[in-house]
């Protein structure tokens, strides 16, 4: 008999398509400073920008966000990751574009992947009980529909490593191919980031990197902007 694909395959795939409109595109997270001063300029310098992105900033706040969102059995406990996430988010700019970007996501989840626990996470970020974020918005709705815990960490760091890509491809500006270059190299810094998430301890959650939160901090006072963030 033909194997069918999971059920939670084809809301997965649509939660992490880059062009989910969750307002990604008008975020650089930081990035649009690092072109502003040269440092990011070329295909080369956005791959090396993209892979301490990745390892660092991603790891440690989404992607751990996710796993510790997965493991808590109660909503207390997920709206503790909640609350800690939020505040983990020093730049204004960066914790803005969580709400933001969480609150796309939340509605959109629902509608895509809906569950009481979702409803749950949505109603106290409502209220002000929580802030809201788009990895706990993805981690809510994966843990709903049962995917696994390394598929659910591998398709969201891809999907935001390729909105990063396609604002780098506007700002530098990058070719198309070249982006999918970096994407490709990009894969093993992902899986690597997968393994990672898995192996950290609570204490490493929020760890950034100094020069990428002082990026963001002066993104704000930009005289000329591409991006929100």
């Amino acid at each position: 008999m033909p194997a069918a694909a999971p059920t939670y395959l084809l809301p997965l795939l649509q939660l992490s398509d880059s062009a989910l409109p969750t307002g990604a595109f008008s975020h650089s997270l930081g990035l649009e400073t690092s072109l502003h001063r040269g440092e990011v300029r070329d295909e080369a310098t956005f791959a090396d920008w993209l892979t301490q992105f990745i390892r660092i900033q991603l790891v440690h706040s989404d992607g751990l966000a996710i796993r510790l969102a997965c493991e808590a059995d109660t909503p207390a406990g997920l709206f503790r990751v909640d609350r800690e996430l939020h505040a983990s988010a020093l730049p204004r700019e960066i914790r803005e574009a969580g709400v933001k970007m969480g609150a796309r996501m939340l509605d959109i989840a629902l509608a895509v992947a809906p569950s009481p626990e979702l409803q749950c996470y949505a109603d106290a970020v409502a209220s002000g009980d929580c802030a809201g974020h788009p990895a706990l918005a993805y981690a809510v709705a994966g843990k709903s529909l049962g995917v696994p815990l390394a598929e659910l960490l591998a398709s969201y760091l891809f999907s935001a490593a390729t909105s990063l890509t396609q604002n780098a491809i506007r700002g530098i500006p990058l070719g198309q191919n070249a982006g999918q270059r970096v994407l490709a190299a990009a894969h093993r810094e992902v899986r690597d980031a997968v393994v990672r998430v898995q192996t950290l301890g609570r204490e490493d959650f929020g760890v950034t990197a100094p020069g990428l939160e002082i990026a963001q901090m002066q993104h704000e006072r930009q005289r000329a902007r591409m991006f929100m963030s």
